[in-house]
Order: structure tokens, then sequence, then C-alpha cells
């Protein structure tokens, strides 16, 4: 009997805990099967116990098995109950005519004992690259907690060259065993029909122009600054208001302290339904995104494919993303995100171009080139 090779993908990520984790985790879940030849199988890994869990059964197959793993990734006890369950994946059932299987880690809070030859996925450092962000213990945790599960991996994906670079920068790991993948938007961020826009807009009392900001206020996402630059904005009726969505962190409140005085031209939406977020985007007169740090900056990635122009900070991965189709600013230069929001707002053309790249842009990523540059890296530790 020919012996089938196995890929376990941890999907116990996919979480209302992990946003963005879990956008990776079910779009690279739901793009692999696809790509898999007649001699590969793909396990998945989920947990039951979360009632906020993805389900991913809708994906079952003859090549795709569901296995349930009701084991938080932040409890001890997957230190054994991951491997066990493991090992037992591979010896009973129809498993028993597969090659030793891989096993893809979504996250380093991961079993560091697992016994199969495992791939881990890295998103950003941070932790360490903004320490304000986190305390002085659990910038030590992660610091433990990533070292060992680097060296429980034979081989390390990153969501960015940048990432990578970050990752080389501060851990002793061999190069050639990390390879950068890019993500990409899921396929409903597209530019949204005029209903789809009207009932967002009446669901969250839109103006007709508004900059549109989306993600949570911790320090590296420089919202403070982005309020400061939009503050000399001209005054109503002829600003355009700045719309702010996204979870709110009560330990960084100066956005809202710095926005006060400029009343109802700056709204805080808070975190708003993901299945509004194409129509938001595809409405806004322009994405401001002026972060200092990113992994990968899916946000401004899912602004581009709804046709929204974008102005971004020039950091980190941010370049990769947008290339040549945003404006790219000097985040940490208050004046120059001022002058790059005026040129956009003062400028039809301008928005038009930047509208027309950002969809260019946007198709250059696929959750399919996602799968299928993943699947490469299994194939090759297979």
């Amino acid at each position: 009997m020919k012996r089938m090779r196995s890929y376990i993908l941890d999907a116990r990520t996919a979480t209302a805990h992990f946003p963005g984790i879990g956008r990776y985790v079910r779009n690279l879940a739901g793009a692999l099967p696809p790509l898999l030849s007649a001699d590969e199988r793909l396990a998945i890994l989920w947990n039951p116990s979360d009632p906020t869990a993805w389900n991913p059964t809708s994906l079952a197959s003859p090549q795709v098995q569901i296995v349930p793993a009701p084991v938080s990734s932040f409890a001890l006890s997957q230190q054994w109950a991951i491997p066990r369950l493991l090992r037992a994946y591979r010896s009973c059932g129809p498993s028993s005519a597969l090659r030793r299987p891989l096993f893809h880690s979504t996250y380093y809070l991961m079993p560091y004992r697992p016994g199969l030859p495992t791939l881990l996925t890295v998103y950003d450092l941070i932790a360490l690259l903004h320490p304000q962000t986190v305390s002085l213990r659990a910038r030590l945790f992660f610091r433990v907690a990533t070292r060992l599960a680097l060296a429980a991996s034979e081989r390390i994906v990153t969501i960015s060259a940048s990432a990578r670079d970050d990752l080389l920068a501060h851990f002793p790991v061999d190069p050639s065993r990390v390879t950068p993948i890019p993500l990409a938007a899921d396929p409903r961020f597209r530019p949204q029909p005029a209903d789809e826009i009207e009932r967002v807009r009446t669901k969250y009392n839109l103006p007709d122009r508004y900059i549109f900001y989306l993600g949570i206020n911790k320090p590296h996402k420089n919202l403070p600054r982005l309020i400061d630059a939009y503050s000399p904005i001209p005054h109503s009726p002829f600003r355009i208001p700045l719309l702010i969505a996204g979870a709110w962190d009560d330990r960084y409140p100066e956005s809202r302290t710095l926005a006060a005085p400029l009343g109802d031209s700056v709204r805080f939406l808070g975190p708003v339904d993901d299945a509004d977020l194409p129509a938001l985007h595809s409405a806004a007169t322009l994405f401001a995104f002026p972060s200092l740090y990113e992994g990968f900056g899916l946000p401004v990635l899912e602004a581009m494919a709804c046709g929204a122009p974008v102005l971004c900070g020039n950091r980190s991965s941010l370049p990769e993303v947008a290339g040549d189709a945003a404006l790219l600013v000097d985040p940490t230069d208050t004046d120059a995100i001022s002058a790059a929001i005026r040129r956009a707002l003062d400028n039809d053309g301008l928005r038009r171009t930047l509208s027309e790249k950002s969809l260019a842009q946007a198709a250059n990523f696929s959750w399919r080139r996602t799968a299928a540059e993943t699947l490469a890296v299994y194939r090759e530790m297979a």
C-alpha cells in the first residue's frame, strides 16, 4: 500500500480571543484542501470546548479529517494532551496508512514536545519591539515561550519578510529554516454595491464622506498621532469626520482625551460587526493607518481590496503590503501625516488613482497563493 503524506493543522487558535490569527487559520484551512494531491491528507484540530471557536467541520471530506482537540492553547495540559492526540491520530483508523505526519502549530503557545516534525507560524514581535504594550513579566514569558516554540520546530513561517528579519535579529535561528509567506484579504473584501453601503451608512449613521481607521488603541497603532495630525484639518462644515473603529484597551485613554476638543468630528464606533467591514471600507473617502509596527498589516490590504484610497506608515511590513498603491508616510512625523491627509482629501483625481492602485495591489495577494506556498513547505518537510 502506498503510504500517504499527512499534515495536521492546529486550528485551536481560531477563536474570538485571536481575531487576526483566527482569520489566518480559517482562510489557510479553507484554501489548502483543493491543492492537495491524491496521496495527501489534511487533519484540522479544533477546540469544541470553546464556544467562540471556529468549527471547521464543513471542510470534512475523504482527504480532510476534522479532529476535536478540547484543550486551550493557554492550558498547561496541552503539553501532554496534544502529543497524545497526535500519536492516536497517527496510529488508528485510516491514518495507519499515513507516513509520519507533519504538525503545523499556528501559535507559539503550543506543545513543546509534539513528537512530530513541526512547522511554526510567527506573526510579529510586538512584545519585544514595542515593550510598552505589555508588562515586563509578559515580555519575559513571550521570549521564553517563543524560544521553546522555535526549538521545537524544524521550520518557521513568518507572515512577511519584515517579520522574518525581526525574528532573525532577536532569536538565534538559522535563516534557512525561516520562510516568509504573505497573507491575503478574505474574498468577501471587495467593492460593495450601493445597497450594502446604504445599509451600513444607516446602521452607523455615517456621513457621505469620512476618514476611516480600524484597529485597537494600543501604542504601536499610533492612534494619538493620527488624531493630532487630523486636528488641524478645516472645521465643519468642511471638515470630513474621522471614524475610529475597533476594540478599545482602557489602559491607553490618550486618544479619547485628544479627540474630546474636536467634538463630533471624531467618532469612536467601537468594535463593529465583521460583516460590515467591506462596506465601511468601500464607502470611506480615505483609510488612514499610520501604524508604527505590523507583522503584516491586514487592515491595509482589506481596505485596498475594497477599493479604498489608503494612507499608511512606511515602517515594518506595511511597504510590502501597500507597495506603491498607498500614500506612505513617516508614522512618527505628525506634520507629514497631516499633509498627506490634506493632499488626499483635496485631490479627487489622486483618490481615484489610489483607489485603482488599491484594487490592483490587493489582487497580488490571495489565500490560494498563501496556501500553495505553505503546502510547498509541508512537502519539503515531508
